[in-house]
Parts: structure tokens; C-alpha cells; sequence
């Protein structure tokens, strides 16, 4: 399967459809062969606009042919997660409901994609409200996890069908949203790599809410070379910050923070060998590891367990502009929503005064190092039927999110890329994180790190065939 041309680096499809070599038509075809052969098993898509978007891509030949170029990312089969508006396809944010017509009106983020006339592959699911880390919805399902031929694994969520069509050769770049690691968790899960954006930098206008104080849109793809390649496609037109991907640091060059606390705690067999394997890999080719633990994670996870923001501001969203989806909530929404009426004013207040005095202690604290490295997940996707006792999806949703929370809650730039495989097989990722608007600087650290480790193609190989 890794010979198909969807699965060559950004970079070289760039290049190849600018030297006529490969076409946007071709790619769209490649794509929607996939989909036929793995989409019904694998239920990455929602809203399935394969057919549709080749007349887009045959459009994006004419275009080249005649000496155009609409930007980086023309032509490139592209999968966005069901809460973005996007023209011409219906939005559901995951719930059993389409919404009103308006979120079919795209904001800054999908019309910054639209006018570079990439193929927009379909819709990707999306956990209700992306209010979940595991990738599971009571109204449309749960996308399968590609790693595993046999049992019906989470994919992460709640960007749950992003990182499936990035495996399954049905997109090179999805788009997905992070509130508390809902970019980082399912490219984790399924073998990819994924870019959690500083709060504030890319808009979240038509993008549906969970928390509007911690929403950031994100990527997904198969390296981070291939994140940088589209940040850089998009930075430039969503944020007066852009200056480009700086030069690629060398290893010799680069101090990581690696904590001793917190973070390993409850891995599952394989995960935080995969991880510290990796982390020795890097400081044999030079890099500078050095011991740091983030001041009061213990702290943040308490509030998080107490439902942080996204709660209180999911129920507010909810109750004055869509107050008729509220009785037909996936039932693992609904208590946390229900649970946001028990939580008074100046409760809501101090918990945002909470986030701010952790952003400030994080990010003195990673003034000291480059970036702080830590594993992504600490969780092997669950089966579905692993979740169905009283008690067990909200204890494992909790575990799936307790790392990549950390840095929504401490105002920080995320990324995890592949690094191995767990005791089940299935994909472990590492985490890097950086200070705020440090977006740029962290993607060329990425590329330092898969340079030594090897991309998601070189480490993990194809998964099995269903």
C-alpha cells in the first residue's frame, strides 16, 4: 500500500504535480480506490465527498497545466474533522443532529485551505462536541483502529477519524481540533504525527465549540516534515506571528527536559520502553538530555478531573445555541454536561485564574531546555468492549488525556510523532512540548527528532490488512 502515490512526502507531491508527473486527479483516484476497499471497515468518514471533490482535483490540473499555482497544498487529498464548516457538506460536530445551515460557512482556517484548491476527501468523525479523548460516539460509532486487524480498537479521539484516513491512504493532511490533546491522542493511536497549536494562533471562528478558551485548531499527517510543509502552506495567511520554519537545529545543538514524575505513571507494557528508547537514541546523537519536572501537573489534573473549562463552556454553547441537542447527548457527553449545572460562578472564575498562574510557572520553567519530551499516551487503545462496564470509559478517557492535557492547560505548543510499537502492537508516540508561539521553532525540532528516529512510514511499516 506504500507505494501509492497518496503516500509520498508532501513535499514531493508538491513537486511532482508542479512537474507533471503526478496529477491532483490521480491522488483523488488513489484516494477514493482506498476508501472503497477499507472505508466501510474502517469508518473514518462521516460525510464521504470522494466522487465529488474529483472534479476540484481535475479543475487543479487545468489550473498547473496552464502555469498556475493556487498555493502549497492545491491538489492535495485533504480530510477535515466534522466540527470545521466547510461549504457544501454538512456539519453534525459529531452529535445525532445536522446543525443549522450557517455552520456550513467556513471561517478563516477552512477558507485559508479552500483558496489553495486542495480535494477535501470528506468529513471525519469526531466524538460528540469533541468532548472525549478515545475516538467513541454512541450516535454514528467509533472509527477502528487500523493497528489492529482483529479487535475493534479506539482510534483517539476526539479527532477520531483523522489519524485512520491519514493510515488508510484516504488523505496526506487532516485537519482536527485540540482541547485537551484531541489532535496529539488519536495521531498517537494511530501511528501519525500531530501539531497542537498555541491558543490564539490560528482562529476558531465556524470551527464548533468545546471550549472557547482552549480550542486550537491542529494537523494531522504521516511526518512532521509533512506538518511543517503544511503549517508553512498556512501559517502565513491566518496569523501576523508567521515567519516561516526556521533552519533545522542540529541534535548537538538542542537541551530537552525529560520529567521524572507524573507522566510515566500507569503506562501499559511497551509504552514507556518505546518512549525512553527513543529519548536515548536522541541523546546518543548528541542532543543534551536533562531531568525537569513541570511545577503542579498534580494540581491540573485535579482540575481537569473536576471538568476544567470545557464542561462549564460546552453546556453554555449548548444551552443558547443548540439547546434541542442537549436531551439526545451521547450519554458519556451528557454527564459532563449535566455535571457543568453544579458548578457556580466564581467556581468557573477561579479555575481560569487557576490556568493562567500555570501558564506562567510552565513556561518559565521551560525557559531552562529546547522542549520538554515525555510519551504522548500512556494508554493502549482500549477495545470498545473493554469500555462497556459501569466506571470504565470515563477511568480510561481520563488516561488516554492525562499527558497531553498538560499542555492545553499550561498554554503550551504540542507535537507527538511515532516512536515504536507496545506490547499489543500498537503505534506509541512521543510527546514535545514548547512554550507558547513558539509553534515554528517546535515543528523544526520535530524534524530533528523523525531526521534521528525515522518518520511513521520508516518505523511502523503498513498495518495489517483487515
Amino acid at each position: 500500500m506504500h507505494t501509492s502515490p497518496i503516500f509520498l512526502p508532501l513535499r514531493e507531491q508538491h513537486d511532482r504535480l508542479r512537474g507533471g508527473s503526478l496529477s491532483a486527479a490521480q491522488l483523488a483516484e488513489t484516494a477514493i480506490d482506498h476508501h472503497a476497499s477499507r472505508g466501510d471497515h474502517d469508518h473514518a468518514y462521516l460525510t464521504w465527498n470522494g466522487e465529488a471533490t474529483l472534479e476540484t482535483a481535475r479543475a487543479a490540473d487545468r489550473v498547473l497545466a496552464s502555469g498556475g499555482d493556487t498555493g502549497p497544498l492545491m491538489g492535495v487529498p485533504i480530510s477535515i474533522k466534522d466540527i470545521y464548516a466547510v461549504p457544501g457538506l454538512p456539519t453534525y460536530a459529531g452529535s445525532a443532529r445536522r446543525l443549522p445551515r450557517h455552520w456550513e460557512e467556513p471561517g478563516p482556517m477552512v477558507s485559508a485551505l479552500l483558496r489553495q484548491l486542495p480535494s477535501v476527501m470528506g468529513k471525519t468523525h469526531s466524538v460528540e462536541f469533541a468532548f472525549g479523548g478515545l475516538g467513541t460516539n454512541a450516535h454514528w460509532g467509533a472509527p477502528r483502529n487500523p493497528w489492529d486487524p482483529v479487535h475493534h480498537r479506539t482510534p483517539g479521539g476526539s479527532s477520531a477519524g483523522a489519524g485512520v484516513s491519514l493510515v488508510n491512504g484516504t488523505a496526506s493532511l487532516a485537519l482536527g481540533t485540540d482541547t485537551a490533546g484531541s489532535v496529539r491522542v488519536p495521531a498517537a493511536m494511530t501511528g501519525v504525527a500531530g501539531l497542537k497549536t498555541t491558543v490564539g494562533r490560528w482562529s476558531t471562528a465556524q470551527i464548533v465549540p468545546l471550549s472557547a478558551t482552549l480550542d486550537t485548531p491542529g494537523l494531522l499527517a504521516r511526518s512532521v516534515d509533512d506538518l511543517a510543509f503544511a503549517f508553512d502552506a498556512l501559517d502565513g495567511a491566518l496569523t501576523s506571528h508567521s515567519r516561516g520554519i526556521p533552519a533545522r537545529p542540529s541534535l548537538a545543538d538542542l537541551t530537552f527536559g525529560v520529567p521524572e514524575a507524573y507522566f510515566w505513571e500507569e503506562c501499559s507494557p511497551g509504552i514507556a520502553e518505546s518512549v525512553q528508547a527513543a529519548i536515548r537514541q536522541l541523546e546518543a546523537a548528541g542532543a543534551r538530555i536533562v531531568s525537569l519536572d513541570l511545577p503542579r501537573t498534580d494540581e491540573l489534573f485535579t482540575l481537569f478531573q473536576q471538568g476544567g473549562l470545557a464542561a462549564v463552556e460546552l453546556a453554555a454553547f449548548l444551552k443558547t445555541q443548540l439547546p434541542e441537542a442537549i436531551d439526545g447527548l451521547d450519554p458519556n457527553v451528557a454527564a459532563r454536561v449535566k455535571a457543568a449545572d453544579d458548578i457556580p460562578g466564581w467556581e468557573y472564575v477561579r479555575r481560569c485564574d487557576v490556568l493562567k498562574s500555570l501558564s506562567a510557572s510552565a513556561a518559565e520553567c521551560l525557559a531552562r531546555v529546547d522542549a520538554l519530551l515525555t510519551p504522548t499516551v500512556t494508554l493502549t487503545p482500549p477495545t470498545l468492549e473493554s469500555l462497556e462496564p459501569d466506571g470504565a470509559y470515563p477511568k480510561a478517557n481520563m488516561q488516554a488525556l492525562r499527558n497531553t492535557v498538560v499542555g492545553n492547560f499550561m498554554g503550551l505548543c504540542g507535537l507527538t510523532l511515532p516512536v515504536g510499537k507496545d506490547d499489543a502492537g500498537m503505534p506509541v508516540g512521543l510527546q514535545v512540548l514548547a512554550g507558547p508561539w513558539q509553534d515554528a521553532r517546535l515543528l523544526a525540532i520535530g524534524q530533528a527528532i523523525e531526521e534521528q528516529l525515522g518518520n511513521s512510514l520508516a518505523i511502523l511499516g503498513a498495518p495489517p490488512a483487515p
